[in-house]
Parts: structure tokens; sequence; C-alpha cells
């Protein structure tokens, strides 16, 4: 297993260095002057020079490329020039809302999706395996905007049960916090329990199907004990592995959830630097959202590599 998991942080290395200079070429070719949004078109030749000096815009793409990745390596991301703070300072103060949104909804998600599709896979055919079938496509269809917008006016506007948009600190009130996140949690989730829903029926299908469930049964096994102590345990492989994707791309996709409510989460500076072209603030968060997917998907990797019981040869 330990040459498994090596040959897996060889790969996590390279796939952080590939994202890092897929980042920074991109963010080298997209249109518009930093400097001119930051100081305006009226702006005098020699002022624009002297910002694009200050930053960095002018030197070689190549030594900027390794000042920005030897900065990463011992802590610093540079310093926002729109904010006139830390870019590390900023992404920490987000994240303090991005992760807790991604991971009310990933709850969400698990709480609805694995009892759904139990029971849907032991109901084949039937009218609540149709119902819980169509109700996945739906959601799968929904654009999580869409649906943030549609909470907002049910839940928001004319029940007045929440908030429309906005987030109480932590520190002042940490259950007022927690309520801003519900309707986003709500939001980001509909698609992903879409998702899990169908693979865990599919994962809990081909478990019934197997020769030891019917040996389970003619044992006297109850259908409660046969769900939960072989059925689940069986398809947790296949639905393990997505849940474990699923929560990486969470907090990369609560970019467009962040803007419906308005909550200053990472998603939501990101694209107000991306507004301001502030590329030392856009450029380390989306890498740091590509390490966290690469991340995630180490620990998936990880994690089967424990639970699954076939020989490591196999995984090669």
């Amino acid at each position: 297993m330990l040459s498994y998991l090596a040959r897996r942080v060889i790969n996590l290395g390279g796939a952080l260095l590939a994202a890092s200079i897929l980042v920074f070429l991109i963010l080298g070719v997209l249109p518009g002057d930093p400097a001119e949004v930051m100081l305006g078109v009226g702006a005098t030749p020699e002022a624009l020079a002297a910002l694009r000096a200050e930053l960095g815009l002018t030197a070689n793409p190549v030594l900027r490329y390794v000042d920005w990745i030897g900065g990463l390596l011992v802590g610093d991301m540079g310093t926002s020039l729109a904010y006139r703070a830390p870019v590390a300072e900023l992404i920490a103060e987000r994240l303090v809302v991005t992760v807790p949104l991604a991971v009310a909804a990933f709850a969400i998600a698990v709480l609805l999706a694995v009892p759904l599709g139990l029971f849907a896979a032991t109901r084949r055919g039937g009218p609540g395996d149709v119902a819980v079938i169509g109700a996945s496509q739906v959601g799968l269809a929904i654009p999580n905007f869409w649906f943030a917008i549609l909470l907002i006016l049910v839940f928001a506007i004319h029940l007045r049960w929440f908030a429309a948009g906005g987030f109480t600190p932590w520190d002042e009130n940490w259950a007022l916090a927690l309520k801003s996140l519900i309707l986003p949690a709500l939001a980001l989730a509909l698609s992903e329990a879409a998702i899990l829903t169908r693979v865990t029926r599919a994962a809990a299908l081909d478990v019934l199907g197997q020769d030891f469930i019917r040996t389970a049964r003619a044992k006297g096994v109850s259908r409660l004990g046969v769900l939960l102590g072989h059925v689940l345990r069986n398809a947790l492989l296949p639905v393990a592995t997505i849940m474990g994707l699923q929560f990486a791309f969470l907090v990369a996709g609560a970019v467009v959830v962040e803007n419906v409510f308005y909550l200053p989460g990472l998603g939501r500076l990101l694209v107000q630097a991306i507004d301001q072209r502030d590329l030392a603030v856009v450029q380390n968060i989306i890498l740091c959202l590509a390490g966290f997917v690469v991340l995630v998907n180490f620990a998936v990797d990880a994690v089967y590599a424990v639970i699954d019981p076939r020989p490591k040869e196999s995984r090669r």
C-alpha cells in the first residue's frame, strides 16, 4: 500500500505543478490591462508604466512564474494591490465562510442521497424507484443559481424565514452565521444530491444481486439488517469515491452561490478580484481551489486503498 500511496503523492505533485503553469499562462493571455483597470482611462502613460513595473508585468514571464512559485513554497502569496493586504490573509478570512458552506452542503447531499438511493434500489421498477429517479433527474437539470433564486423568493421574500443574503460573522453570533448558510447550502447541495442518489442506487443494485445477499436472507436476517449490514457496507466503495470528489467540487463550485447570496466567501473574493484585475489574488485563489481538489482526490485514493480488500497491485 505504501508504494501505491507514494505513486499517488508523485501524481499529486505533478498535478499541482501542471495546474500552476496552466493558471499562470491563462491569466497571462486574458484581455485587459490591470494597470488601466486600477488607475482608470485617464491615467498618464508614466503612471501606467510605474504601476505595471510595481505589478511585475514588465518582467520576464518565466521569472515571474518562478518568483510566484518560490513565494508559495515559503508561504508568501504576495500582496493584493486592490485590498492593500496580504493575499494569504484575504484567502484565510474567506475560507471561514466557504468551507463551512461546503461542509453543510455536503452533509445535506449525503443525508438526502444515501437513504433515497437505498430506497430506490430496494424497490426497483416500482413507483418509489421511478419517483426517486425522476426527482434526481430534475435535480441534475436545475442550475444551482436558479434554485438559489427560487429559495430566496420562497423562504426569504414570501415566508421571511431567512435573510435574502449576507453573512453574520461567527464570532458575533454563530447561530445566525449558521442560519445564513442554510439556503446557500441547500442550493449548492441540489445537483450533488441528485448525482449521489443515482450512484448509491446503482451500487446498491449491484450488491443486491450478489449470492451473499440471498444467503443472508435465507438465514433469516431482517430486511433492515441486510440493507444496512450488507448492502450499504459493500456499496460503500463507489459511493465513498464519489463523495470525496463531490466535496472537492463543492468548495470550487461555491463561486456562483456565494455571489447570489452575497456571502463574503472565497468565490465572491474571486469574482471581485477578476473584476479588478487583481492578478495576485486571482491566480492564488484558483491554484488553491485546484490544490484542494487534488488533495481531496488523494485523500479519497488513500481511503480507497485502506478499505478496498483487493491486492493493491490490481490498481496500478
